[in-house]
């Protein structure tokens, strides 16, 4: 009988297990620059903000808890009034690195143009085929994108299909007035980014993504030389697209996430050509030329 009652559980518990929601999120709002004496709306949105992330199945696929993706966002609100809220957006994301304890960073962006309207205790609730609030647009855009950039480092194209549907919500947020979805603006926007991820004229950017950290970082601990190579390998390849397309939008944004590790892996344990790397990313990232002084070899 308590053998029979076990095997009932796992079957009950099991697919509860393997259908985990992708995400482990931690969202922090700031309301400084408000000044309001109230800050129950705040702690209110960032509860709902958090459940609403970690709680919502994004996609089809079974993620196990290991393989969830570790994300930040800082949400700083410089105005309130009414329900409406003036703010921008801090994303972060990292990946695990093989036989480490390290977590790679592989997003880092802020995002300026994030006006959105919310009720206190209003329900977030995602549909892909609705454009419910820009709140839960910007939000759910960003979780795919992040979702994608993840599954790029693991598969060679693998975000693919993340990346189709944060366009998804692109084009559902176009149709309205909500400010960061217009293809025609001077201003970095989501329409760019996702549009830059799908295109082909960015694809050494994907291809990066992939050796760098499948083929580079993950084999660091068992092979550091090899892991190395590729990973300056990599920075040459980048090369390759910021001579068709000088100040890629997506440039930036690696560079924006790993400049900081690509100083650290590269002043220690086995060396590499580094005079020729250091000419490499002073060409492809001279706004960080004061970060490839520091490399140490």
């Amino acid at each position: 009988m308590r053998k029979s009652l076990l095997i009932l559980l796992l079957v009950v518990i099991f697919p509860f297990c393997v259908s985990a929601q992708e995400l482990n999120a931690i969202i922090t709002i700031n309301s400084d620059q408000v000044g309001q004496t109230n800050q129950q709306v705040f702690k209110t949105l960032e509860r709902s903000l958090n459940d609403f992330v970690n709680k919502t199945k994004w996609t089809n696929r079974n993620y196990k808890e290991n393989e969830k993706v570790n994300v930040r966002m800082f949400i700083t609100v410089s105005e309130y009034q009414n329900d409406s809220f003036k703010a921008s957006i801090q994303l972060q994301s990292s990946r695990p690195v093989f036989n480490t304890s390290y977590e790679s960073p592989v997003f880092n962006y802020k995002d300026n143009q994030f006006d959105f309207n919310y009720t206190e205790f209003q329900p977030l609730v995602y549909s892909e085929n609705v454009f419910e609030s820009n709140l839960v647009s910007v939000i759910a855009y960003y979780a795919y994108i992040m979702l994608g950039i993840d599954a790029d480092t693991f598969e060679l194209n693998g975000g693919t299909d993340f990346y189709r549907k944060a366009q998804n919500i692109v084009t559902q947020a176009q149709g309205t007035s909500a400010a960061g979805w217009s293809q025609n603006s001077s201003d970095r926007t989501r329409f760019e980014l996702v549009d830059n991820l799908l295109s082909n004229t960015f694809k050494e950017y994907r291809v990066t993504m992939y050796n760098y950290h499948r083929k580079g970082l993950d084999i660091l601990a068992d092979n550091n030389s090899t892991g190395k190579q590729v990973i300056s390998g990599s920075m040459r390849l980048i090369e390759t697209l910021v001579k068709r397309r000088p100040n890629a939008f997506l440039v930036q944004t690696f560079f924006d996430a790993k400049s900081e590790e690509i100083q650290n892996v590269f002043s220690d344990g086995p060396k590499v050509d580094i005079v020729q790397l250091k000419e490499t990313l002073n060409r492809i990232a001279p706004f960080y030329s004061s970060t490839w002084s520091e490399i140490q070899y």
